[in-house]
C-alpha cells in the first residue's frame, strides 16, 4: 500500500471553522472519487493546538506510488487538486 498525508493550512481570509466546512463537506466528495483511492482520512487539528499552524492533515491510501499518480492525472484528479490550492495557502504533501 502507498499512503500520501497531505498538511494543508488555510488561506488567511478564512477562519478554521471555515476551512473544515469546506474540507469535510466540499473537498470529501472530490477526494473520494479519486481514480484507484482505497481509503480516505481527514484529521481536523484543533485550532490553537497547533504550532505549525496546521488546519488538517488528510491521508489517502492507493495501491501503488503509480496508481496515486495516475490518480491525480486524471480529470478528477485536477479538480481535486485545484479545489484543494483554491483554499489553501499552504500545502505539504509526505509519502
Amino acid at each position: 500500500m502507498f499512503k500520501a498525508m497531505i498538511m494543508l493550512t488555510r488561506r488567511d481570509d478564512m477562519t478554521h471553522e471555515e476551512f473544515v466546512s469546506w474540507w469535510l463537506e466540499e473537498h470529501v466528495p472530490l477526494a473520494s472519487a479519486l481514480p484507484g483511492v482505497r481509503k480516505v482520512i481527514l484529521n481536523v487539528v484543533d485550532e490553537g493546538h497547533d504550532e505549525a499552524g496546521i488546519d488538517g492533515v488528510s491521508e489517502l491510501w492507493f495501491d501503488t506510488q503509480a496508481d496515486f499518480e495516475a490518480a491525480y492525472a486524471s480529470d478528477v484528479g485536477k479538480a481535486t487538486a485545484a479545489d484543494s490550492m483554491a483554499h489553501v495557502r499552504g500545502r505539504v504533501r509526505l509519502f
